[in-house]
Parts: structure tokens; sequence; C-alpha cells
């Protein structure tokens, strides 16, 4: 009996000793990174509390002295040490959240829909029994589609304005072929921004939206327009057409929720996508994010 109520005495000691030692080290990290001003201010209230309102001043003068002497003595040196492990904690997250950024990038720019290289393929095929040379004008476009294509779905890096209006061009051209006099394409964008940095596959999604939703539903088709400028310090990069226009009640898509997604990634709140209708009809979707007059900037 005796033996276990010694084992209990011995097992509070040890747990209070630890406590003790645990809130020791915190006042010393309190002591290494508080300011002087602020340690001033607790020696007050200290003081006040125990030498002037309860009359007991040796426990105010004892923790102003060691306070003062481990502040002095330690307190660069441990406050070093504190900055140190917080810095490498810092850089251990960034370096997470880097890496994490870029597999959700490649998840999000992954996802392209395969309907359209399977379409293309299987019009390929019945032009060549039907119309050999329009067969190969289309395997021809197919092939700078892909050239256009490949390096940037494999690329780490962001790519340019003007590499995505090449892909896009491309792409138009297949669908021209596809849809004939249903589908009209102009281009407004100065050579200028061809620099600009701008998102991979962003702007293919957006043509691939105004076609799907608003173009191929119209039975004359129409027109899409491809036009860039810029307003501040912001590029807008705007992608409209003429066609059925926008149900409000429709959700959004995984087309435009994967571009938000990716301009969160990439810009945070300084890039945004803007989906409105015209007045006479059709939509316009408007991407819109910093600019910088070059890739490496």
């Amino acid at each position: 009996m005796q033996s276990h109520q010694f084992d209990r005495l011995l097992d509070f000691v040890r747990a209070a000793f630890n406590e003790a030692n645990t809130l020791w080290w915190k006042f010393f990290d309190w002591l290494a990174v508080v300011e002087w001003r602020q340690l001033y201010l607790t020696w007050f209230l200290v003081f006040m509390a125990l030498g002037v309102m309860l009359h007991t001043p040796e426990p105010a003068f004892w923790y102003i002295l060691i306070s003062f002497g481990v502040k002095v003595l330690a307190g660069g040196k441990r406050k070093a040490e504190l900055m140190a492990r917080e810095a490498t904690v810092k850089a251990d997250v960034a370096t997470l959240e880097r890496r994490l950024m870029e597999a959700q990038m490649a998840t999000l720019q992954a996802q392209i829909e395969p309907h359209f290289l399977f379409n293309t393929l299987a019009l390929i095929g019945q032009l060549i029994e039907t119309n050999p040379p329009e067969a190969a004008r289309m395997h021809q476009h197919l092939i700078d589609y892909l050239r256009s294509t490949l390096p940037q779905m494999r690329a780490r890096g962001g790519g340019t304005l003007g590499k995505q209006l090449e892909l896009s061009r491309a792409y138009l051209a297949i669908m021209q072929a596809r849809m004939k006099e249903r589908l009209s394409v102009k281009f407004n964008v100065p050579d200028f921004l061809g620099s600009a940095p701008f998102p991979p596959m962003m702007l293919q999604t957006l043509i691939e939206n105004a076609i799907k939703h608003g173009l191929e539903p119209k039975i004359e088709g129409g027109t899409i327009e491809v036009r860039a400028h810029v307003e501040g310090a912001t590029l807008h990069v705007d992608v409209c057409d003429d066609g059925v226009g926008i149900d409000p009640h429709a959700d959004e898509g995984v087309g435009f929720s994967n571009i938000r997604e990716r301009l969160q990634l990439l810009y945070g709140t300084s890039a945004e996508l803007v989906i409105e209708a015209l007045p006479l009809g059709g939509a316009c979707a408007s991407i819109r994010l910093p600019y910088k007059m070059m890739e490496d900037a």
C-alpha cells in the first residue's frame, strides 16, 4: 500500500516537474522575442499587483531581476534560434505549397476533353472516302494543332498569349473544316501582346465552350471573335460569340470551373474569369490577369 502511494507521489512529482519545465521554456522563449517596452509594462503590472496591492514586493523584485538577466544574457541567442526555426518551417511549408500547386495545375491542365480528337479523326476517315483533298487539309490542321498543344500540356512553366493564339488558330481551322460556313472567326489582338505571359489551354477552353454551347445549338451558326487589350495593369483576353446566349439557370460546367481554379492557383485574387451576356445575343467570356510586357518579367 505504501509502495503504491509512493509511486503515485513520484508520478505526481514527475508530472509537476515536466509541466514546470515546459512553462519555463515557454517563458524563456517569450522573453527572447518580447519587446523591451512590453517587458517594462509587465514589470510595472507585477510590481503594482504584488508590491503595492498585496504588499509582497519580494516576488516582484525576483521576477524583474530574473527576466532582466535572461533577456540580456540569453535572449538574443534564443531569439535568433527561434527565428531560424520559424524560417525553416516557412521554407518547408512554401516548398510543399509549391509542389501541391504544381500537382493541382497538372491535374487541371490535363482535363482536356478527348471527344474533339476522336471526332476529328472520325471526320478525317469519312473525308478520305468522299473528299480526299479536304481530308488532307484536315489532317494537316490536326498535325498543326497537336504540334502546338502537346508541348504546352507537358510544359512546367507558363506560356505566352502568342502561343495560345497559335494553338487557337489551329483548333479553329479544324472546327471551320467541320462546321463549314456555320463558323466564322475573327482575331483582334495587337502584335505586341503576343509576348505577354498567359496560362496554357485557357483560351482554347473558352473557344471550345463558345462553339459547343453558343454556336453549335444555333442552326445558322455564327461568329467567334478573339480579342485582347490592356486596361491599366490588367490584360483582358475575350472570347465572344453571337450564338444562343447564356442560360442563367445552367451549371457553369467543368471548363469554366477549371479556369477559375487555375487562375486562383496562379494569381490568387489578382485574376478573374468574367462571363457576360451580350445585349444583341450571344456571350462574352473574359480572362483578366496581371499584365507583364515580357514572359521572363
